[in-house]
């Protein structure tokens, strides 16, 4: 597969796309880089339940934030192995085997045209997540129409400032505005099943950044204001100091509990719905290994 003039992210580089190369602003080529499928169980419980959620994590990102917990794989991209269309499949069916609630799409901005290739191959009994940063262009998404049934984005940044210092991205507020409009459209209200499963819909999850709490209530604010229904908010608290995190104080420690429970005491005065989540689930050891696990 080659992209000739790759316009998927909202960056628009304009990269041409080898198979196993490009020189645009993620790095990779067309073909997809998958750097760990297996069973994740610490989704929010909609989404692993209680038999895991098919977690297909990929090489690469083009938003490339400076503090991302998988560092490794998004913007050093350490790890990884090129698999075909044919290949992803067989990954996605070997998951489902295992009891995957879903198929969790971690990072799937870059490789949009060979996912698509892949669930045309073969589509899921169980429902199919992309589980992205938030950072899309609507026409990216507008293909993704009829194969994705959850999305599940970061709300990142309010703050058009805080997101050019931490991701390059001034303009990612009013970008992912749009992409979660758009992500609605195509999915409607959020529908969970009889066991809690979350079967269809948009979920929208925000982390808590230290030092940064203004940014979380703003985000939090403008989903009141426009899916203040249908759109479960998930709250995260989980943030530890990663990649180059350390050059951008305050991002070298964890969240405070007083940043923590002022933020989450907006989201109740808020009345959204949805999850939060403790702040004991800020540790390392929660970031799984990137070591090929189900794709070699």
């Amino acid at each position: 597969m080659t992209i000739e003039h790759c316009t998927l992210c909202p960056r628009r580089c304009g990269a041409r796309r080898g198979p196993s190369c490009g020189n645009g602003r993620c790095g990779m080529g067309a073909d997809a880089v998958v750097a760990r499928a297996a069973l994740h169980f610490w989704e929010e419980p909609c989404i692993s339940g209680k038999s895991g959620s098919g977690a297909v994590f990929f090489t690469g990102c083009p938003l490339g934030c400076v503090f991302c917990q998988n560092y490794e794989i998004s913007s050093e991209r350490k790890a990884g192995k090129a698999v075909s269309p044919e290949k992803l499949a067989d990954i996605f069916k070997d998951l489902v085997r295992q009891g995957a609630n879903n198929i969790n799409l971690v990072t799937p901005t870059h490789f949009v045209p060979a996912i698509i290739e892949a669930l045309s191959i073969w589509k899921p009994p169980v429902p199919v997540v992309y589980n992205c940063g938030g950072y899309e262009n609507v026409e990216t998404l507008k293909m993704l129409e009829g194969h994705v049934d959850i999305y599940l984005p970061d709300f990142k940044y309010a703050e058009s400032g805080l997101a050019a210092e931490l991701s390059d991205a001034p303009h990612y507020p009013e970008i992912a505005e749009k992409a979660l409009a758009e992500m609605f459209r195509q999915t409607g209200p959020a529908v969970i099943d009889s066991s809690g499963m979350m079967k269809k819909g948009t979920m929208v999850r925000h982390l808590i950044l230290p030092g940064h709490t203004r940014n979380s209530i703003a985000v939090l604010d403008w989903l009141a204001e426009h899916f203040s229904h249908g759109v479960p908010v998930s709250l995260m608290a989980q943030y530890v100091p990663c990649g180059l995190a350390s050059e951008h104080p305050p991002l070298g420690r964890s969240i405070t509990r007083r940043e923590y429970e002022k933020v989450q005491d907006h989201l109740f005065a808020l009345g959204l719905d949805g999850y939060v989540q403790d702040r004991e689930s800020a540790s390392k050891s929660y970031i799984p290994k990137f070591d090929l696990s189900g794709v070699s």
